[in-house]
């Protein structure tokens, strides 16, 4: 896997991906940015939630769920002295759908955060991560 970060101006850079996706990050006004993109510890975050929002829906249509939205809310703590490292996140899930399984749900929530999430595996080692799961039924209209 490879990416390039390629400088623009002042604190803008654009992130490019071997898969040929492009990202913009920018700092915030007071560290000389625009505001024209996302910081890049904004960007692990995304990572994260959609590294596990990825194994989450994979496994519940295995499982032959019937979700019609899934979304990760993430709340991440930092440190107050430099390197600013996050020390905790929360992940919160609301999957919705009909007739969804809390077993199937919870299981597949909890083995994307426990197991097979990239992303928390490595954050693991240095960050508290929690998560909790919301379920919500979809009307059958």
């Amino acid at each position: 896997m490879q990416t390039r970060i390629k400088w623009l101006d002042n604190m803008s850079f654009v992130g490019e991906s071997g898969s040929g996706h492009s990202v913009v990050l920018d700092g915030s006004p007071e560290h000389g940015g625009r505001n024209l993109g996302v910081r890049p510890m904004e960007a692990v975050l995304i990572g994260l939630g959609g590294c596990s929002a990825f194994d989450v829906m994979l496994m519940l249509k295995k499982a032959r769920q019937r979700v019609t939205d899934c979304e990760v809310l993430l709340d991440a703590e930092r440190a107050d002295e430099v390197p600013a490292v996050f020390t905790k996140i929360k992940l919160s899930y609301i999957v919705t759908g009909i007739e969804l399984s809390e077993k199937q749900v919870n299981r597949a929530v909890s083995l994307s955060v426990e197991k097979y999430c990239s992303v928390t595996k490595m954050l693991e080692k240095t960050v508290l991560i929690e998560h909790e799961v919301q379920i919500k039924s979809a009307d059958q209209a």
